[in-house]
């Protein structure tokens, strides 16, 4: 079992457990001196790296050539605008939306949208409940993931992967599930990196929907992640594809950050630049 280092403000790409559980499905990150997981490739037989999810140190070029890596392309995404001298920008900034779990319980609910918020209230009082704990590697939640992508045509984490996670670093993870007499109905799983956590993947059904059962497990789970000592989570970014799922978030509190694009750092190219 993966041992979780101590807590950190560090975003999900760059916790350790998520570069043990790239290991495991037979990916090859690199742990740089100061800490950061640069992730290494090959597609159609070039190399290139990535360093995602990190604003770059200022001595990127000595922690890159310390693995050899100093010739390499590498892809740039900072979680937040930074500098990044010598390199090429490929795409502009998305937007995360992230709730802010220092705030107090009474002062969240209020602040939720009032169609949002009464949906929630409709779930709370329905017959729905509620239980959380650990994932499993072989949850079926995996299997409904995989199988939503596919009819929905949509790219994430292979189920492999999530399942390395959860089977190497288990108390990372907590899945809330919602219950209408004993069956389910809705399911949400939430990884924890740190100071801060991450909505991962969720499934429901029809039933699920009518009840507003997503309402009762998002909200659930973000006062029990800010009874655990988190400051944040993640909601993930917005997708012009899916209005209605960031319409959910923004309502449930998710507040828009601007990220720091996607950046090109490569060595004949920063020499071109710096000419």
């Amino acid at each position: 079992m993966f041992e979780a280092a101590p807590p950190s403000d560090t975003s999900l790409m760059q916790d350790p457990a998520f570069a043990v559980a790239l290991k495991t499905i037979g990916q090859c990150p690199i742990r740089l001196p100061c800490g950061l997981t640069v992730f290494y490739r090959r597609v159609l037989g070039l190399p290139f790296a990535m360093l995602p999810r990190a604003a770059p140190p200022l001595d990127l070029c000595e922690q890159l050539r310390s693995q050899g890596l100093q010739n390499v392309p590498l892809i740039l995404s900072p979680e937040a605008p930074c500098q990044l001298p010598r390199a090429l920008r490929l795409r502009g900034p998305a937007t995360v939306l992230s709730i802010d779990l220092t705030v107090a319980e009474q002062s969240r609910r209020a602040a939720l949208h009032g169609k949002w918020r009464n949906q929630l209230a409709k779930a709370e009082v329905s017959s729905l409940r509620v239980k959380h704990a650990q994932m499993r590697p072989d949850h079926p939640l995996l299997t409904l993931e995989a199988q939503q992508a596919r009819a929905r045509r949509y790219a994430g984490w292979p189920p492999a992967l999530t399942a390395a996670f959860a089977a190497w670093a288990p108390d990372q993870t907590r899945i809330f599930t919602a219950l209408n007499r004993g069956h389910p109905v809705a399911r949400m799983l939430f990884l924890r990196h740190g100071l801060r956590a991450t909505y991962h993947i969720g499934h429901i059904s029809e039933r699920g929907k009518f009840m507003s059962a997503h309402n009762l497990l998002l909200w659930q789970a973000s006062c029990w992640l800010a009874q655990q000592g988190h400051t944040g989570l993640d909601l993930g970014l917005e997708d012009p594809a899916t209005p209605g799922l960031t319409r959910f978030k923004r309502r449930a509190g998710g507040q828009p950050e601007p990220t720091g694009g996607t950046w090109l750092r490569w060595r004949p190219l920063a020499r071109g630049r710096a000419a």
